[in-house]
């Protein structure tokens, strides 16, 4: 058996480093595995840079065309956007590898034009790292339900129009994709409950498997010898919180963390507490007056995160929307409780008060809570912490979740 995974990239993003992660686990299972990216930034040779992108403008170009058309909405977001309406060879990259079966993974930048997938006459398994599958365009749809209906008068596009550009997009994938029997895989049970939701997609087999990663790098380390490794105070309470872009995107929740701090920098357990940020350098405008915060910037190298997640006495994910936070599978592996917001797939990663914290939606009172909760009893904390370390190796081992996925390719091709 031979998997094509397809992906924007292979490790440097969030669905990169999910797909590359379960590459190289169907790998270790014996399994023929090859990745096809448009961008490659690992030197690994079973990664496969498209022929067509080898020069990287050829790449940019694209990006710019797809998103040419969305420029008519002046105030738009076109960082959650993506058409895939402009047309390229793909699939004569995916027939010069010859696969059994072809795994899509995150194919926005225009990887995978939408009246692509018609052409590849193989079979299809699809995971779905976020919502674009079965909207009009957007990766995430926020507070939006019309991709229940069929998109249009689009809020994230400040549109009034029924028939909008994301009305158009939609029936693009509805007139190319009904027809095509592909397979997804959802990473929990939020997923799975929005793609039955769907108008577009509701009628397609959806298997849960979740996200894998090494548990021999993510990891509890002493936290002592953590700290000093990374020079951060040794007696401290450690706040951890960090994403892609974890102050800028307003999706990770970060104005949400603000105002939580706040309220509890007045609380006497939290006297000594210090923020730690990654994926963000220092603001102009840093509000956390109240609280010491390192700055970390872009962490790339997996050992360092690892000894970030062990060092930390609990990491916020106060996003809005997500669907299977890489952030918060690492720290869970690392034995670092987390608080997060009841939504979308944080319940199967956080089992509230075994593992971690699920707060209210939206309440920055009870985000402070759960801080305050995690940290108040030294005895519940080695429990949260072990349970969570116990909850990583049952659930999202590499050998786990690749052998669920190869029961899934050895069942799809034995019924072709």
């Amino acid at each position: 058996m031979k998997v094509l995974h397809l992906n924007s990239d292979d490790i440097k993003f969030g669905a990169g480093k999910a797909a590359y992660r379960l590459h190289r686990a169907l790998l270790d299972s014996g399994i023929d595995s090859r990745m096809l990216v448009q961008q490659k930034y690992s030197n690994d040779p079973t990664v496969i840079g498209l022929k067509s992108t080898i020069f990287g403008v050829w790449n940019k170009l694209i990006l710019f065309i797809d998103k040419l058309p969305l420029l008519y909405y002046r105030a738009a977001n076109y960082n959650n956007w993506n058409l895939n309406w402009f047309p390229r060879s793909i699939n004569a990259d995916i027939a010069s590898e010859n696969p059994d079966i072809v795994h899509l993974h995150w194919v926005g930048n225009n990887l995978m034009p939408i009246s692509s997938l018609t052409k590849i006459n193989l079979p299809i398994v699809w995971t779905f790292h976020d919502m674009w599958a079965f909207t009009g365009g957007c990766h995430y749809t926020l507070s939006c339900t019309r991709y229940r209906q069929n998109c249009g008068m689009c809020p994230q596009l400040h549109s009034r129009r029924e028939f909008d550009i994301s009305r158009w997009n939609w029936k693009r994938k509805y007139n190319h994709w009904r027809n095509i029997d592909f397979k997804i895989v959802a990473l929990n049970n939020w997923m799975m409950r929005a793609v039955r939701e769907s108008t577009l997609l509701q009628d397609k087999h959806v298997t849960i498997i979740p996200n894998c990663l090494d548990l021999n790098i993510f990891k509890p380390f002493n936290k002592k010898a953590a700290r000093q490794k990374l020079e951060l105070p040794s007696q401290k309470k450690l706040i951890l919180f960090g994403a892609i872009h974890s102050t800028s995107d307003s999706r990770k929740g970060y104005s949400y963390l603000q105002p939580s701090l706040h309220k509890l920098a007045y609380h006497s357990i939290m006297s000594d507490a210090e923020l730690v940020v990654f994926g963000a350098s220092r603001p102009h405008n840093d509000t956390h007056s109240n609280f010491k915060t390192h700055y970390r910037g872009v962490v790339s190298d997996e050992v360092t995160l690892a000894l970030l997640y062990s060092a930390a006495d609990v990491f916020i994910a106060p996003s809005i929307q997500d669907n299977l936070p890489n952030t918060v599978l690492e720290a869970t592996a690392c034995g670092t409780p987390s608080v997060a917001f009841n939504i979308g797939g944080l319940p199967d990663l956080i089992e509230h008060q075994n593992t971690g914290y699920l707060a209210e939606p939206f309440s920055t009172e009870d985000l402070g809570n759960g801080i305050i909760w995690i940290l108040e009893e030294k005895d519940r904390y080695r429990m949260l912490a072990r349970n969570a370390r116990e909850k990583a190796v049952r659930e999202f081992s590499p050998e786990i979740v690749a052998k669920k996925h190869i029961n899934l390719y050895n069942d799809i091709l034995n019924h072709q």
